[in-house]
């Protein structure tokens, strides 16, 4: 209680002494940031999901091929959840002497949870977004299926034992999820008139779907419920089990939030360190005196340890009020530009800021006030008896325990964060080279300057354990900062880049080979582009290295899925503009035997590996080949994509259909007719739609990004501030003594301009460089983008820097260009 007592008086006395304020804004500005982010992206990320989940037509779905129990829906609503179900299975359609097999669906009130049906009243024609569901005796179908049967608005279809009519076209269900290219055309009827089809038998293909709706909370309980279940009968599925491109939408987005927050945790920690050692030097005389006075090493350190828990707390609720109020001011701004309300902030995020300050104290602040324990009692009569500083060991060894604390819920991607915090490691090992070498090279040139430049370079120099702490945190500063602007710029005008405003809506299947050409003609003519048509082949994976393929052998839900589904697979010569190679070789044209390249991600899912031999059953026929390359693949692209392709010659004399796709404006979807009429068997698939909910999913994802740069650019100017700070009170006796001893007022301006332009140049330099090698690991390694470096930065970074650093600097300074050389000396 003693202890207590005396650092709340201690505190007081500092604070009103202004010597705590800077680490207090550096707490608030950290907490603030950490749980602005925290707050922000949480609710952000809920929405996108929840936007996201539009194309599920839910949040949650449960798969079965039985009737889903009705106890399940009753724990559902129990739950607080919404509820609807679909039956979907595949059946032929007649239509006068025409058939064709669907995909039927069957729904009933309520679907969909998530986003909304669109149809339109004739092919091809505008399409309208409507609440309804097909009425009894009555079914809508999608263009396909529409061309296919030949038929008219209003004709009647046979559907087993009953007869519909045709009341509009469909053209966009959410739930339209999966492969484009391994699923029938659509039928959508009411699930009333299932009975009367007769088409559903005990044992008939049918999958039976649960959509629910509600909290994310309470999605992620039930859904904990169901897996526990262990009902192999039920599959869970969320978004992030649907379509590849929205996988990679929401993996991006994840990835760029979590690169900002991973950002923001840095520069909390950098500040922190910077206001600490301020502070911890401007008390060498204070404990100094409290030896003096009988105090031990472990009290000293016992003393402050209490303060700097007080100012933590403290901070850190001030900082979670102002991340709280910064934004719910972002949910204001992001107001029309965002469809539909943000969920309401959550307390976790509370929680976090506050353990956050704590650890932030703890990791990067500890460390300096440990050298207040060996402070000599002989400072009193010697100022220059110094503490050691603490070894760099104990200072690291802190900091990343402190960081691997913070990490957890601010990036759940052990690669960002090894290659965000491995970066800024090596940027400060080769800022504290550049530094060391630049100090000693200015050292030796300073005889070449004005008297009054000497004294600023000599200044650096002089204090070179300072000024390169200096320019490694204003370095980092910076190059965190121009890291964000070109991750904001660059990496995200890329990812946008991805789904450019031409990017394939449309795409053509069931082209047949002899009608290829005939084909590539009529888009050539029509389209005044080069599309090009990929053969495609089904066929079932039967066994790799000789060894039958057995779902049962794989843990993952997904990769038994993969292992019972059928392939389309192509060949071709070239690798795809949109493929990258990221293992093995590309064959040459003129293997004799068949060989394959993979696509990274189902070859991990299945355990294929450079050099396996795979097995596939093609009409009945067997075939077999090395697997020489693993692709990565753009799926977010839009343009024609297989999981496995071959080499030429290989698989040329399977039966095969041709596929192509292409970007068709509004304007011009006449032409779609034309080519109907042409080629009859061609069925168009239109996925603008499509399209469209991934390209808004990607600009909210951006917005979202940019709100929260602004963010960490504030922090990043903090870091600045505090680490001029450090150094501030030697420049003002330095100032002090050199107008004492007759320079006058603009000697002494030019000589601190001089010491700032150094260091702004120099920290400017080195965080261009940096920055641009830490964006092209990010782009190259995680991000898997191709970026152009941007010449600029190297102009700007260091002109901007050094402008920030003259502004500041000056202004810290300035008074003593206006007092007596007395009082400052006296003061200080």
């Amino acid at each position: 209680m003693i202890s207590l007592r005396f650092a709340i008086r201690s505190l007081m006395r500092d604070w009103h002494s202004g010597e705590l304020r800077l680490i207090t804004i550096a707490i608030i500005i950290a907490v603030a940031g950490l749980t602005t982010v925290g707050f922000f992206t949480d609710r952000v990320q809920r929405a996108t999901e929840a936007q996201a989940g539009e194309l599920l037509a839910a949040d949650l779905v449960i798969r079965s091929g039985d009737p889903v129990s009705k106890e399940l829906v009753n724990r559902a609503h129990a739950a607080g959840l919404v509820t609807t179900r679909t039956t979907s299975f595949r059946s032929v359609i007649t239509s006068g002497e025409k058939l064709e097999l669907a995909e039927i669906k069957a729904v009933e009130d309520g679907y969909p949870i998530r986003g909304q049906l669109r149809t339109a009243p004739v092919l091809f024609g505008e399409e309208s977004v409507t609440g309804k569901l097909p009425a009894p005796g009555s079914v809508w179908i999608d263009s396909r299926l529409f061309q296919a049967l030949d038929i008219a608005m209003g004709d009647t279809i046979q559907l087993g034992e009953a007869r519909f009519n045709v009341e509009r076209i469909l053209t966009y269900e959410p739930d339209r999820g999966g492969d484009l290219f391994n699923i029938a055309p659509r039928l959508l009827m009411n699930r009333a008139d299932v009975v009367k089809t007769g088409l559903i038998q005990p044992a008939s293909r049918v999958a039976y779907r649960l959509l629910l709706g509600g909290d994310g909370e309470s999605i992620r309980r039930f859904r904990e419920a169901v897996e526990k279940m262990n009902d192999p009968s039920l599959r869970v599925q969320d978004i992030r089990d649907a379509r590849p491109e929205l996988r990679t939408a929401l993996e991006r987005a994840e990835q760029f939030l979590g690169l900002a927050a991973l950002i923001s945790i840095a520069l909390a920690g950098l500040a922190v360190a910077m206001s600490s050692q301020r502070y911890a030097v401007r008390h060498f005389d204070h404990c100094a005196i409290m030896r003096c006075l009988g105090s031990t090493q472990s009290d000293i350190f016992r003393y402050y340890a209490i303060q700097l828990f007080i100012l933590a707390l403290a901070g850190s609720a001030l900082g979670c009020l102002a991340g709280y109020i910064a934004q719910a001011g972002l949910s204001g701004l992001l107001s029309g530009m965002i469809q539909g309300d943000l969920p309401p902030a959550g307390l976790l995020p509370i929680a976090q800021g506050m353990l956050a300050g704590l650890i932030t104290v703890g990791g990067f602040a500890v460390p300096q006030i440990l050298r207040l324990r060996h402070i000599s009692p002989l400072r009193v009569l010697r100022r220059d008896l110094t503490p050691l500083p603490v070894s760099g060991l104990t200072l690291y060894f802190l900091a990343v325990i402190a960081l691997a604390l913070l990490t957890p819920w601010q990036s759940g991607e052990l690669r960002l964060t090894l290659y965000t915090f491995g970066g800024l490691f090596v940027t400060g090992i080769v800022m504290l080279t550049a530094a060391r070498l630049a100090i000693v090279f200015l050292n030796r040139q300073r005889h070449r300057f004005s008297m009054a430049i000497r004294f600023g370079v000599a200044n650096l120099a002089r204090r070179k354990r300072q000024t390169t702490a200096e320019v490694i945190g204003i370095g980092l500063g910076v190059t965190v900062m121009l890291l964000l602007t070109l991750v904001r710029t660059d990496l995200l005008d890329n990812w946008r880049d991805r789904v450019p405003p031409d990017a394939p809506n449309f795409f053509l299947i069931n082209i047949q080979p002899d009608a290829v050409d005939q084909v590539s003609h009529f888009l050539d003519k029509h389209l005044a582009t080069g599309t090009a048509l990929y053969p495609m082949i089904r066929a079932r994976l039967v066994a790799i290295n000789d060894e039958k393929i057995d779902p049962e052998n794989y843990a993952d839900d997904r990769a038994r899925r993969l292992a019972t589904r059928e392939f389309n697979l192509s060949w071709t010569e070239a690798l795809q503009k949109d493929n990258r190679l990221v293992a093995g070789q590309w064959w040459k044209g003129l293997e004799k035997e068949t060989l394959f390249s993979v696509e990274e991600g189902i070859a991990g899912e299945l355990g294929i590996k450079l050099g396996d031999r795979l097995t596939y059953q093609i009409a009945g026929e067997t075939i077999s080949g090395r697997v020489t390359s693993l692709r990565a693949v753009e799926w977010d692209s839009f343009n024609v994509n297989f999981f496995v392709v071959a080499n030429p010659g290989s698989i040329n004399d399977y039966p095969a259909t041709w596929i192509t796709s292409f970007h068709l404006p509004s304007g011009k979807k006449i032409i779609l007719n034309d080519l109907v009429r042409s080629f009859p068997s061609i069925t168009v698939l239109d996925v603008d739609a499509l399209l469209r909910e991934v390209r808004r999913i990607m600009n909210r994802v951006i917005k979202t990004v940019e709100y929260v740069f602004g963010f960490t650019l504030l922090a990043g100017l903090v870091i600045l501030i505090a680490a001029l700070q450090t150094t501030h009170d030697e420049r003002l006796q330095e100032a002090a003594v050199f107008s004492a001893l007759g320079a006058n007022r603009r000697r002494i301006l030019t000589s601190l301009v001089a010491e700032f332009l150094c260091l702004g140049l120099l920290a400017g330099v080195i965080s261009a460089f940096t920055a641009t090698l830490l964006e092209l690991l990010l782009a190259h390694y995680v991000f898997r983008m191709n970026i152009v470096i941007n010449p600029w930065l190297w102009l700007l970074a260091p002109l901007i820097c050094t402008a920030i650093i003259v502004v500041v600097g000056l202004a810290g300074t300035r008074h003593i260009l206006n007092s007596p050389p007395m009082l400052t000396l006296q003061r200080v």
